[in-house]
């Protein structure tokens, strides 16, 4: 479907989420990783000799990527003409992060960003691929506002919605009032390991900062429309939140409890969940699961250990679907923060904007 080639800037590429982009852009067939982006004290260095004690992952550093000289990320004049659009994985102060993806954008680079810094800007578009693919649609507006012709900011929403809000879309049918979430969530959200984060072991931290705000108020704007250049957040349904830090590795896990206008069977829930398709289905592209949500019958499912790697990361599991005697129905959610909920989720937007012309 996509011939194009697109030349790709990393901005924090030695992060965890940077690292993340570093490995799924490993032979992928439409972006080509140009330039690895990073802070100042970087700049210069070889990327494997950057990366030495800091690499996450099991499998090595991309053979494409061992030897490339990082640049610093906030030399942006100097990327003009060389990258086509950047994923932004910084770990900044949010004024900070939210001056630099604008400044990108001004300078007529694309940015498709996995931090926080923008996603509640009314023109800038937060996006869960499968649910909200039409807010793509603000990037004109928000164009003008920049004074680009190219440059825009588009997000991904935060890791822990992929485990419950792609669940509850299909659902809206029967019109949600009232929702309870509680996430439980994996070590590699704080970008922590077992080694880097010792408190964890035998332990629960139930506190995440800012993550119970965003878990109640992101879904709305997702569920928002684009009214006069910018997303209006939806009024309802009413959201309340716990998050709570667990010792897993990955895969953030969501127990949600749900009450309706119109109370949907059993049947109709796991029908809705079987036969939804997005729009990436639909266009097929390339990072899209096949089966984004899936529905597992065993009591004991999902788990982040088991499930969290289905569809090479990228589906949302559900299971133990049961009447709630207090709201009308409630589900465990499972989704892998660091692949749909960060760098792959980021991977699949591009895609998505790449498939629709916002690159050209």
């Amino acid at each position: 479907m996509q011939n194009k080639k697109y030349r790709v800037g990393i901005v924090g590429s030695t992060g965890t989420v940077g690292q993340k982009f570093v490995s799924l852009l490993e032979g992928h067939p439409w972006f080509e990783p140009a330039i690895l982006l990073a802070s100042e004290k970087n700049a210069g260095k070889r990327y494997k000799d950057a990366m030495e004690g800091r690499w996450g992952s099991s499998s090595p550093i991309p053979a494409y990527a061992q030897d490339m000289i990082l640049e610093d990320g906030a030399n942006i004049a100097a990327l003009a003409g060389r990258v086509d659009f950047v994923f932004c994985a910084v770990n900044m102060e949010k004024g900070a992060t939210a001056a630099l993806e604008e400044a990108y954008a001004r300078h007529e680079i694309p940015v498709v960003s996995n931090n926080s810094a923008h996603r509640m800007t009314p023109d800038v578009p937060m996006i869960i691929p499968e649910v909200n693919p039409e807010h793509l649609s603000v990037i004109e507006a928000q164009r003008h506002r920049l004074g680009t012709k190219r440059g825009f900011i588009a997000v991904k929403s935060n890791c822990s919605l992929q485990s419950y809000v792609p669940l509850l879309h299909p659902l809206q049918e029967f019109g949600i009032e009232k929702v309870a979430v509680c996430t439980y969530q994996a070590i590699s959200g704080a970008g922590k390991t077992f080694e880097t984060m010792p408190e964890i072991s035998d332990n629960l931290i139930p506190y995440i900062g800012g993550e119970e705000e965003k878990s109640e108020k992101e879904p709305l704007k997702v569920w928002g429309k684009v009214e006069g250049g910018v997303i209006v957040s939806a009024q309802s349904p009413r959201i309340t939140a716990q998050c709570v830090r667990v010792p897993v590795s990955d895969g953030h896990m969501a127990a949600v409890s749900v009450s309706f206008r119109k109370k949907p069977s059993k049947e109709e829930i796991l029908s809705a969940w079987k036969n939804f398709r997005g729009e990436p289905q639909t266009l097929c592209l390339t990072s899209a699961p096949k089966q984004f949500l899936r529905y597992f019958e065993e009591d004991d499912r999902p788990q982040p250990k088991l499930d969290r790697m289905l569809e090479f990361g990228m589906a949302v599991t559900a299971g133990r679907l049961r009447e709630d005697p207090v709201f009308d129905w409630k589900f465990i959610g499972l989704s892998h923060n660091t692949l749909r909920g960060a760098a792959g989720g980021g991977v699949l937007l591009a895609e998505l904007l790449a498939a629709k012309g916002y690159f050209d």
